[in-house]
């Protein structure tokens, strides 16, 4: 008797593994095809876009292509959760169609089981993509960067990290971090940390080294602060300190504005350098902080998100068509998105934990989702 079920209860595992495994083609089919389809509209949009400026400088249409190409990795991390969500639809309404869905109801299992299946199927592909996103995708993504700012610009450079690198005649400036700030009334604009000016003569030889903790453009002149300037003349070298200097360039803060990296397309490494930079020197690094843990809680929305979409199969949506699983899953992940980009900005503007205001969406979403699996077993 114990024998027999041992054996029950080893086919009863197979089973569950066996009906783990056709929620998970299922699902992962859909999202796929969600993701792909999603990335590749909001990239073609982007060549679009892009192919008005061809012609600027050396930008040409193969160099435009090449932006595109590697700003890939970057849409995909960025669009992911949304191809979950809409695929999640799809994999699941797909069952729901054949018939399966319910069989696997009337086999006993129930809806919370079948979600686990769905989170499972979604936990390693969501890995992936996390890794893609820290690994890959910040480093194409400042290489895509470099190459527009250096074809339409030719004087203007972007190195690892989002370190800024600009010419203005014979002088070249390099700036470790650059970080936008807002005006009210007016365009963004940039501000320059950790910045070096290197002055040349007109046969290439280094005249004066200049550097500043930081660089700023007000009333249309640049002014540089806790300068130290050294100036060379032959073999011999003068240095001197002041608080604050005016820098005489052209350099447009409107263009440098639009070559800085976005906090948001940088790895968790150099964000948290950047935190802590910030912090040392007594800036405000919101911005970085919320770009920060958005990427602690990327995995988490990812997979709240895909546990939200699975109640939609059990119910309309099991009569409905593919349109209809497609307009109900862009209206929740539009809704989401619109709801945890008011609880984080309105968590920054009140100073409430950052850690705490990027989880809280997805755990409300979460309890909503066990709610309704409670209530629906």
């Amino acid at each position: 008797m114990a024998a027999t079920f041992a054996m029950r209860l080893g086919l009863d595992r197979l089973r569950f593994k066996k009906v783990d495994k056709v929620v998970a083609l299922s699902v992962i089919g859909g999202v796929l095809l969600a993701w792909v389809v999603v990335v590749a509209l909001d990239a073609m949009q982007a060549f679009v876009g892009e192919i008005n400026d061809v012609g600027t400088g050396d930008y040409t249409l193969a160099k435009a292509v090449a932006y595109i190409l590697l700003t890939v990795p970057r849409r995909m991390y960025q669009y992911f959760a949304y191809g979950a969500l809409i695929g999640g639809l799809m994999g699941m309404g797909a069952l729901a169609a054949s018939g399966e869905l319910t069989a696997l109801r009337a086999a006993g299992m129930s809806k919370l089981r079948i979600c686990a299946s769905v989170v499972l199927a979604l936990t390693i592909l969501t890995a992936f993509v996390a890794l893609m996103g820290e690994v890959v995708a910040p480093r194409a993504q400042q290489k895509a960067e470099s190459l527009m700012q250096t074809a339409k610009n030719r004087d203007i450079a972007i190195g690892k990290g989002g370190t800024l690198w600009a010419r203005d005649g014979d002088t070249v400036i390099n700036a470790k971090r650059s970080r936008l700030r807002a005006n009210k009334g007016g365009p963004q604009t940039i501000e320059l940390s950790d910045v070096r000016v290197f002055e040349f003569t007109a046969i290439g030889q280094l005249s004066a080294l200049s550097i500043a903790k930081t660089a700023t453009h007000v009333n249309g002149e640049w002014t540089l602060s806790d300068v130290r300037r050294t100036e060379f003349e032959g073999r011999s070298a003068t240095s001197r300190t002041e608080q604050t200097a005016q820098w005489k360039s052209q350099l447009d803060p409107n263009v440098l504005a639009v070559s800085a990296i976005h906090p948001e397309y940088l790895s968790m490494n150099d964000l948290a350098r950047n935190i802590d930079y910030m912090n040392r020197n007594r800036q405000d690094a919101t911005s970085y902080k919320l770009a920060y843990w958005g990427r602690i809680f990327y995995p988490l929305n990812v997979l709240v998100l895909a546990f939200c979409a699975v109640p939609f199969a059990f119910g309309s949506l099991r009569t409905g068509g593919l349109g209809k699983r497609l307009f109900m899953g862009m209206a929740l992940a539009i809704s989401y998105y619109f709801f945890q980009k008011s609880v984080v900005s309105m968590g920054a503007v009140y100073n409430f934990n950052l850690a705490v205001v990027n989880a809280l969406p997805s755990l409300l979403l979460a309890v909503a989702a066990f709610v309704y699996f409670r209530r629906n077993a």
